[in-house]
């Protein structure tokens, strides 16, 4: 079968399944190795048709190619997911937890299926179709106003909600991150629900790679010091990193 072939079925099992398929899965209904559908997933991703996940892909569809939300997804891929991974390790069952709508807490919810019983709460539409298929894992999603282009839902709805659950750990991703330690969102309404959200957890958890620090700032929420724990990677120069690790504790991924 020729590639473009190929990547065509692979789009046409995707929507008839309407679900994440695992890259053993379709080496198996195609006859090809992995390393061949690999090849195909990544070309595929970089035109947008599909979202790579761990081991496996989703479909785009619409909503996906029009949304700021999955180009972030995409964005610096493989540092969101050693993010992900790591940030997983420090969930424990029984858990509950809350989930942002950041593109890297996405990549946090790739990595759970095998971490469980777990109850998760979250204000990312996305995260449904990702979640939703461990039966182990109690899926609550916030009530409130949805955003097309985040995908999500916020609003009073949202924050009334949030202040009345206590969370175990709270996840929670950055826009920005200026050389004091303040973390930035796009907006106005960001802000104030990521306020409320850092207020409503015993663990608060950041997730945000190195390529967000002094990058264009927007909206502040916090700083570091509201946080327990940074979960970022390497590419800081030591004398950022040494002041940021007098506010939190860093994990810096290599």
């Amino acid at each position: 079968m020729k590639t473009k072939n190929r990547q065509n079925k692979i789009l046409s099992l995707l929507r008839a399944m309407q679900m994440e398929v695992q890259v053993d899965k379709l080496s198996e209904i195609l006859g090809v190795s992995p390393l061949t559908i690999r090849r195909d997933l990544k070309e595929l991703s970089e035109e947008k048709a599909i979202i790579r996940t761990h081991g496996g892909c989703l479909l785009a569809g619409r909503v996906a190619l029009e949304s700021e939300y999955h180009k972030k997804v995409a964005t610096n891929f493989d540092l969101k997911q050693k993010i992900g991974k790591k940030a997983a390790k420090e969930i424990n069952p029984g858990d509950v937890i809350l989930i942002d709508d950041g593109s890297t807490t996405f990549h946090l919810a790739t990595n759970l299926g095998n971490i469980n019983p777990l109850i998760i709460y979250t204000n990312s539409l996305i995260l449904v179709t990702e979640l939703s298929r461990y039966p182990d894992i109690a899926l609550n999603i916030l009530g409130g106003v949805i955003n097309q282009e985040s995908y999500s839902v916020s609003g009073s709805i949202t924050e009334k909600i949030l202040e009345n659950i206590h969370f175990d750990k709270v996840f929670m991703g950055i826009d920005a991150l200026d050389e004091n330690g303040k973390c930035f969102v796009k907006s106005a309404s960001s802000a104030r629900l990521a306020q409320i959200m850092l207020r409503s957890g015993k663990e608060k958890i950041l997730l945000g790679d190195h390529t967000k620090v002094k990058a264009d700032s927007g909206f502040s929420y916090g700083s570091l010091n509201d946080f327990d724990q940074w979960i970022t990677t390497s590419g800081i120069e030591k004398k950022q990193l040494d002041l940021y690790k007098k506010m939190t504790k860093v994990s810096n991924l290599k």
